[in-house]
């Protein structure tokens, strides 16, 4: 893992927030743009997991995980938008530790 990718998933994580951040206003985007973040939102997911697992995070590998199982655009999980307006602020705040937590350098506990 070189610090190339690192600064991918960095650019990505901050995309990734910055769609989940505007998803949160209702009524603000047509449904395509649900369907797009889903397919965003899952991607990054599977890609930040992928990363953790080179750099032997396995708490983050479960975390993006789950991320991606919630966000599949191909076997969708419909929720009230209460629920999903959570679930996106609490998504991206969990990308937004990801871009600080999952570093080439860091130590090992």
């Amino acid at each position: 893992m070189d610090n190339k990718t690192i600064k991918y998933k960095q650019i990505i994580s901050i995309v990734a927030i910055l769609m989940l951040l505007l998803a949160i206003p209702s009524g603000l985007w047509p449904y395509g743009y649900y369907q797009i973040l889903r397919w965003i939102i899952s991607g990054t997911a599977l890609f930040i997991a992928y990363i953790a697992y080179h750099l032997a995070r396995q708490a983050w590998i479960w975390i993006m995980a789950i991320i991606a199982i919630l966000f599949n655009p191909i076997a969708s999980i419909y929720l009230s938008k209460e629920t999903w307006v959570s679930i996106d602020l609490i998504t991206s705040i969990i990308f937004l530790i990801s871009i600080f937590k999952i570093q080439i350098n860091e130590r090992k506990n």
